[in-house]
């Protein structure tokens, strides 16, 4: 096998790895709010329900402005502490979720928490987009923040 055919082969099986992963994500294209739209929505006082799934210690440091902090969904404790977060709420609210801690592909607590969601029977769940984390797609473009040293 030739260098060129090698890296055809590699590129390839990069690219199907990329395809399995979009195909393993639980919500629609249409379910996914980009960043400047939910900022926007914020600073018009239309912002829908925000719920951070993210570790402690990151909300604590710096979140998006009125979101409930409903703990991380990775494991079956944070899965218990979304319900409690959720239940007094409307089915046919208005939900968005971010996480943030690390690339969303790789996110340990976005996909569980969406699915819980929906199994709850909430009808409108939508996930923010934050392809890199949230300092980088969501704090480092100065869009509502509150936490540790918020100066928006």
């Amino acid at each position: 096998m030739n260098h060129k055919q090698t890296l055809a082969i590699l590129g390839l099986a990069c690219w199907s790895c990329f395809g399995q992963e979009a195909a393993s994500d639980p919500w629609a294209a249409g379910e996914l709010l980009q960043p400047a739209e939910l900022a926007q929505a914020i600073r018009s006082g239309k912002a829908p329900l925000l719920l951070s799934v993210a570790f402690p210690v990151l909300y604590k440091g710096k979140h998006i402005v009125h979101a409930i902090n409903a703990g991380p969904t990775s494991k079956p404790e944070g899965i218990e502490a979304l319900k409690t977060a959720v239940a007094k709420l409307p089915k046919d609210g208005d939900l968005v979720i971010y996480c943030g801690c690390c690339p969303m592909v790789k996110c340990p607590n976005i996909r569980p928490a969406y699915r819980t969601l929906k199994e709850l029977g909430f009808t409108h769940v939508r996930v923010l987009s934050l392809p890199t984390n949230l300092h980088t797609d969501w704090v480092s473009k100065d869009y509502p923040s509150d936490g540790a040293g918020a100066s928006n």
